[in-house]
């Protein structure tokens, strides 16, 4: 009898040690999908009050991670800088916060980020106002000055950049007062029409009328110029994200003000940007009125290349940001994936390797502006 309890003793001792090794072994285990989302950019460092707008873009050697870093609070105007940090491991680490531009006392924001394969240059399209100017004033034409367009270049990885240079006489119309570049990355057409071109979503208002529009601006000779494409025909649109698909055709998919359909809209370009198709709504993809982002994955699932789209999937509130993937050219959405189920907003999305996407997302526990957060996720992730 007494050796039998014994028996069930170290039995039930084995049971344990066995148990804890296994929950040893699952902690350690480099799940990515399922390790917590890590912040890049935390609201009250760096000398910055709050950090929000963020976009990335892979270089395929290396991360880069955009931000506008607001000095004094997380309102729109004021000091504003644009803040990049980098990653040269895939996102597993992170370098320290550099100053890509510091516009003084003025907004330096809308940070859009494309790189160009060929000439291996990033491009980094932002806009700049007064620090003193606010929008309400830029956009009823009551303001000192105004929006304007202008573009950066890094030529080693963003390790350093180029000055400022200002485009807006060849990206901006002289009856538009508000206007923004992305912000979110940008793209290089990799089919035909118009193979190799550099493509910038944006958006502006009409002085006139104060109608929201989206559009786009290109590059055809590798960034050394900059012009103004086609605008969406119908307005109530503006922030968008643009992707090419499998046929090299552009869909631009956009920020929706009509309330009638809270969804997204969407419009389709078969110029390369130059002109735009009438929009219409994704009744799949809600939005509370939020920026997205849209891109083709570098993933080939069942030889088919899908789509993925991540935005706030709600359509009351900034919150429940949401990985959706689509392997019928974003006709619909085949899965979703809650990547943080608080306050979230702003979002860009870009390819790793190894069939990853990196996410880069404003949220926060109580507020969406808490920080910038960074997360890598398998595709397809079941």
């Amino acid at each position: 009898m007494l050796a039998f309890r014994i028996f069930i003793k170290i039995s039930l001792m084995n049971k344990y040690l066995l148990s804890f090794v296994i929950m040893i072994i699952a902690a350690c285990s480099p799940i990515e999908e399922d390790q917590p989302s890590l912040v890049l950019f935390e609201s009250g460092t760096d000398g910055y009050a709050c950090f929000r707008i963020p976009a990335i873009v892979n270089t395929g050697k290396t991360l880069l991670a955009f931000a506008e870093g607001r000095k004094k609070g997380c309102s729109d105007t004021g000091d504003i800088d644009l803040v990049l940090k980098r990653s040269n491991d895939g996102g597993k680490t992170w370098g320290p916060l550099q100053v890509v531009w510091d516009a003084g006392d003025d907004v330096a924001g809308n940070p859009a980020p494309v790189y160009d394969k060929k000439t291996k240059t990033v491009f980094l399209l932002s806009t700049w106002n007064l620090g003193s100017d606010h929008e309400s004033r830029i956009i009823d034409g009551t303001s000192k000055d105004t929006r304007r367009v202008f573009v950066l270049k890094s030529d080693d990885q963003g390790a350093s950049w180029s000055g400022a240079k200002e485009i807006s006489n060849d990206t901006k119309l002289d009856n538009w007062t508000w206007y923004a570049t992305g912000p979110v990355h940008g793209i290089q057409k990799q089919k035909e029409p118009h193979k190799g071109r550099l493509i910038i979503p944006c958006d502006h208002i009409e002085a006139d009328t104060k109608h929201y529009y989206s559009h786009a601006i290109f590059s055809d000779d590798h960034g050394e110029t900059w012009v103004l494409g086609g605008t969406t025909p119908q307005h109530q649109v503006n922030e968008c994200t643009v992707v090419e698909l499998d046929d090299g055709r552009l869909m631009l998919n956009m920020r929706n003000y009509d309330r009638s359909k809270r969804a997204r809209k969407i419009s389709i370009s078969e110029d390369g940007g130059e002109s735009w198709s009438d929009i219409k709504a994704d009744l799949a993809l809600p939005e509370p009125i939020c920026q997205a982002a849209i891109l083709k994955s570098s993933a080939k699932i069942d030889g088919k290349t899908p789509i993925l789209f991540l935005n706030p999937a709600s359509p009351s509130g900034r919150e429940k940001l949401t990985l959706k993937i689509s392997y019928d050219e974003a006709k619909t959405w085949s899965d979703s994936l809650l990547i943080h189920s608080g306050p979230a907003a702003y979002s860009d999305l870009c390819n790793l390797k190894k069939d990853k996407t990196g996410c880069l997302y404003e949220a926060g526990e109580n507020s969406p502006y808490e920080g910038i957060q960074y997360k890598s996720i398998k595709i397809p992730w079941k």
